[in-house]
């Protein structure tokens, strides 16, 4: 069963940093079932619910009492991989992608870990999401940057890297993206549904009652009034050049942040990423396991 009151929460009048494509699947596909539509089934779980203090992660274990978590994969000798798929979400007792999602919490677990591990040599990040939350991206984004300041990393997009997507992966010493692959969209967007036509189609008249003036600013059940949308649009924009600050630090030398703002949050494809600072070479991601370990090679020797 799904948790749509979870999703709902994550999805809905909250900044996401998505590419706006997916915010349109989003909004159709779920946006119905998760606002309460008569039909739609409820179920709570607890399942995806960790947390970051501590890392519990660690502790986690399947319904067999495995633990879910035994250390990073390896791509070859002395090379970690961290994937970073799907949609991404803050928390999530799971590590890599689950039911179309990874979580900061198990990325993070394991950037901790290969900046520990000796063994470990250098890290491939591998990138395919159009982006997800904002809550626990930036933290996420700079225990990587603090990896790649450690040791090398490289992140490959096979083929997205868009958003938060992006911000994860500009953390990286090195971006390569397939000559169809995307990146970019740095800007923020958040979705509020205004509900009070079908209730009024349905004869339906919702009271709130609250105790703070903007205790119900964002409810779905009237429409937003213009000082509310000023306020939060604003707030989006803050939170867009804090963005473009955080990758163009990233990536310092090659993308200032007067040009990841004048990007406007567009996505740019293949080479003309590269030409725009947002990437660092145009390749098949089966051709860059066998350069970076030859690049390894070189560095050591």
């Amino acid at each position: 069963m799904t948790n749509y009151p979870e999703i709902a929460s994550r999805m809905f009048n909250t900044p996401l940093m998505l590419h706006p494509a997916k915010g349109d699947v989003i909004a159709r596909a779920f946006g119905p079932r998760v606002l309460g539509h008569p039909e739609a089934a409820v179920a709570i779980s607890g399942d995806e619910s960790m947390g970051l203090v501590g890392q519990k992660l660690r502790n986690a274990v399947d319904w067999e009492g495995d633990k879910i978590y035994r250390g990073p994969d390896r791509a070859a000798e002395g090379i970690a991989l961290i994937e970073i798929e799907g949609s991404l979400v803050n928390k999530g007792r799971w590590l890599g992608k689950s039911s179309g999602m990874t979580s900061y919490e198990g990325i993070g677990v394991q950037v901790a870990d290969c900046i520990q591990d000796a063994s470990i040599k250098g890290v491939i990040l591998e990138v395919d999401s159009f982006g997800g939350e904002v809550t626990g991206a930036f933290d996420c984004a700079e225990l990587i940057f603090e990896l790649s300041k450690a040791k090398p990393t490289i992140a490959v997009l096979t083929d997205h890297a868009c958003s938060a997507g992006y911000l994860l992966a500009a953390a990286a010493r090195q971006i390569v993206i397939p000559a169809t692959g995307i990146c970019g969209s740095i800007g923020v967007i958040s979705m509020h549904v205004d509900m009070s036509a079908w209730l009024a189609k349905e004869g339906l008249n919702v009271t709130i009652l609250k105790a703070g003036a903007h205790k119900a600013d964002l409810n779905p059940y009237e429409p937003l009034p213009k000082e509310v949308v000023e306020r939060e649009l604003a707030e989006l924009e803050e939170l867009r050049v804090e963005f473009a600050a955080t990758v163009s630090r990233f990536r310092a030398g090659r993308l200032s942040l007067e040009s990841a703002l004048a990007t406007e949050a567009g996505v740019y494809r293949g080479q003309k990423a590269v030409e725009a600072g947002l990437a660092d070479a145009v390749a098949r991601p089966t051709q860059v396991l066998a350069a970076f370990e030859a690049e390894l090679s070189r560095t050591a020797g």
